[in-house]
């Protein structure tokens, strides 16, 4: 990173501004990325388990395969899916707060017996399923924003700190140099007005 500065004490404060910036937000980046990190990994592995049941629950009910055969899964529909917004490391994660279904009606005495645990059965799916859907969202969303912070801190702690600090160690010698170079001078004027002033008193 080429950072572009003067050899001043401006110049110099203004870095050492940038400096502390970033070394104290560092902490807090790698922080945020480790808890995300952490959370994608649960939001995968919950995902992975709710597609685990919901095979268990279709094998379980695939013995009553005939009977479902007779079943009209367009008797239940999805109107429409309720959201809240959940926050995880700054990262704004939709959440299934409610499902309202459309289920049409049927005539509970001419249907199987067993129509209305079909529906319930169909709705249990269905929400198991908007959930997987909505965990895998949410793995992509987190996973997306822990890239996002693995970089920011890679910038910070591989490149824009050591350039600062670089920086600020090439003005302080700079400044020291030029410190001592004068101090150096001072020495020679006062030398040389001593050595003036001893031979005018020894030609007085």
């Amino acid at each position: 990173m080429a950072l572009k500065f003067e050899y001043n004490k401006t110049s110099l404060q203004n870095l050492n501004r940038q400096l502390n910036i970033r070394q104290r937000a560092l902490p807090t980046l790698k922080n945020k990325e480790s808890v995300l990190r952490v959370e994608v990994k649960n939001a995968r592995r919950e995902a992975m388990n709710l597609a685990a049941e919901i095979d268990r629950l279709l094998l379980e009910q695939g013995k009553g395969v005939r009977l479902w055969t007779e079943f009209d899964p367009s008797l239940v529909k999805v109107n429409e899916v309720v959201y809240r917004y959940r926050k995880i490391a700054g990262v704004s994660i939709p959440e299934a707060e409610d499902i309202i279904f459309d289920v049409k009606k049927f005539n509970i005495f001419s249907e199987p017996k067993w129509y209305y645990e079909g529906v319930e059965l169909l709705k249990i799916l269905i929400q198991m399923e908007v959930k997987r859907r909505l965990l895998e969202d949410k793995s992509i969303l987190l996973e997306d924003a822990r890239k996002k912070t693995t970089r920011k801190v890679n910038l910070f702690e591989k490149v824009q700190i050591p350039a600062y600090e670089n920086a600020i160690r090439k003005i302080k010698r700079f400044l020291e140099d030029e410190e001592n170079l004068a101090r150096a001078a001072q020495k020679i004027v006062k030398r040389r007005a001593e050595r003036e002033g001893e031979a005018q008193r020894s030609w007085g």
